[in-house]
């Protein structure tokens, strides 16, 4: 007889957990909010490099002291969306063909991972043009270029964000780095 409350009680609590009027489902998987500065720039004049441009203020450029590095190579690196942007100078010497050749395949060794590879061609003031690769999906690195006076200097660059890649979570950010390094490239001057 002492049992009889507690079996009731226990039929009580089954009955209502599965009551069929709700409909449970999980909540989508979310990003974080990024919360996006206003564009600044600042002026970027290594010593001995041919050239200058403008970076983002928060940004600042280390050299890249690895073995295999040349002179005038560089990471910028953006703490404020964990990004870096990988810079490497080469000195034209007959050879933009090769040089060119060889950033459009390292481009492409994206494609594993890449949905689509966009290329664009620019051209800016001060004899600088070239070609900006916007490469979409899960790829490693989203967006890379390089530019050029065609005779002298060749300045390439990848940009890379420290997470995994994920298109969807990484497209404000992409789009704000985008601009950044437009403003790089437009502000880019030789020496």
């Amino acid at each position: 007889m002492k049992l009889l409350p507690a079996l009731f009680f226990l039929f009580a609590i089954t009955g209502t957990a599965c009551n069929s009027e709700s409909d449970y489902s999980p909540r989508p998987r979310g990003y974080y909010r990024i919360e996006l500065k206003p564009h600044k720039y600042k002026s970027f004049v290594p010593d001995d490099c041919p050239f200058q441009f403008e970076i983002p203020e928060p940004a600042f450029a280390i050299p890249d002291t690895n073995s295999y590095s040349e002179k005038c190579w560089y990471y910028i690196l953006m703490p404020e969306i964990n990004a870096q942007l990988y810079l490497t100078y080469k000195e034209v010497n007959n050879n933009f063909d090769k040089y060119a050749e060889d950033t459009r395949t390292l481009v492409y060794k994206h494609t594993a991972r890449a949905s689509s590879i966009d290329e664009e061609i620019v051209s800016f003031n001060h004899g600088v043009s070239g070609v900006i690769y916007e490469i979409g999906g899960e790829a490693a690195s989203s967006l890379q270029f390089y530019v050029t006076d065609s005779t002298k200097h060749f300045l390439r660059g990848a940009l890379y964000f420290n997470t995994a890649p994920n298109a969807d979570s990484l497209k404000p950010v992409l789009d704000y780095a985008r601009s950044d390094i437009r403003q790089l490239l437009q502000t880019l001057n030789w020496k």
